[in-house]
């Protein structure tokens, strides 16, 4: 686990994914050497694959452990992830909404 993050204050979840997800795009052009983001978009795929899992087991286990702060910790991390494999497979962001608001029509 990582060091939790302080002073964590409530903002807009949708503006914080959009702003992350613009960020992941523009690492496709950065130095893998340098960019954990960008080593994990050009990479190989097995290493994403296997963080995703890894971050979706941890963020089970802290919810298990009802560790408000480390669920919050690691479901940040998950999502990252998330988002990162998202961008490698050319899935963005508008996209899963209009998958997600097509199930509730």
């Amino acid at each position: 686990m990582g060091e939790r993050t302080s002073n964590v204050q409530p903002a807009d979840l949708g503006k914080a994914l959009a702003q992350l997800q613009e960020v992941i795009h523009g690492r496709w052009q950065a130095d893998p050497e340098a960019s954990y983001t960008a080593r994990l978009l050009t990479g190989p795929a097995d290493q994403l694959l296997k963080k995703l899992v890894e971050e979706a087991a941890e963020l089970a286990f802290a919810i298990k452990d009802n560790d408000h702060d480390h669920a919050r910790y690691e479901a940040a991390d998950l999502l990252y992830h998330f988002l990162v494999a998202l961008e490698r497979s050319g899935i963005s962001t508008d996209e899963l909404g209009g998958e997600l608001a097509a199930r509730f029509k």
